[in-house]
């Protein structure tokens, strides 16, 4: 028999945690669960952060350790990172298109996927591909 398992909750290396809390937090509504000791030297950054939005759950790593850190993000990791889907339940596309485009995230507008669900696409600021998505009615 199977071990019992309740609910799945990813974790992801990132590159500049303020930049992605911003993100996840005041643009997806995402809120901080728990999180490490937060530095401000030699930039400002914690190491990991678990964020919570209803049953949706995902943790942030950071993806160097400080005296690591290069000065900007790895354009191969940023696109290997494409490949990395998050799909999340969203009851209105529509109106998360909308608050997407005023909150400056790029995206295009929903469409029906051939299987039958509605979806928004768009990127994280690690280049992690998000899908809101509902059956279409």
């Amino acid at each position: 028999m199977p071990p019992k398992i309740e609910g799945l909750c990813p974790l992801i290396q990132v590159f500049d945690m303020v930049e992605s809390l911003a993100f996840y937090c005041d643009v997806l509504g995402f809120e901080v669960h728990q999180n490490a000791p937060w530095f401000d030297a030699p930039y400002r950054h914690c190491n990991w952060v678990w964020l919570k939005r209803g049953s949706a759950e995902l943790m942030l790593n950071t993806a160097y350790e400080a005296d690591q850190r290069p000065a900007s993000r790895d354009p191969a990791r940023v696109s290997a990172h494409r490949d990395t889907g998050f799909y999340l339940g969203c009851p209105d596309i529509e109106d998360a298109y909308r608050l997407l485009k005023e909150a400056g995230v790029a995206c295009k507008p929903p469409t029906v996927a051939p299987y039958g669900m509605k979806q928004l696409t768009f990127n994280d600021p690690d280049g992690y591909n998000l899908c809101l998505q509902l059956p279409n009615a």
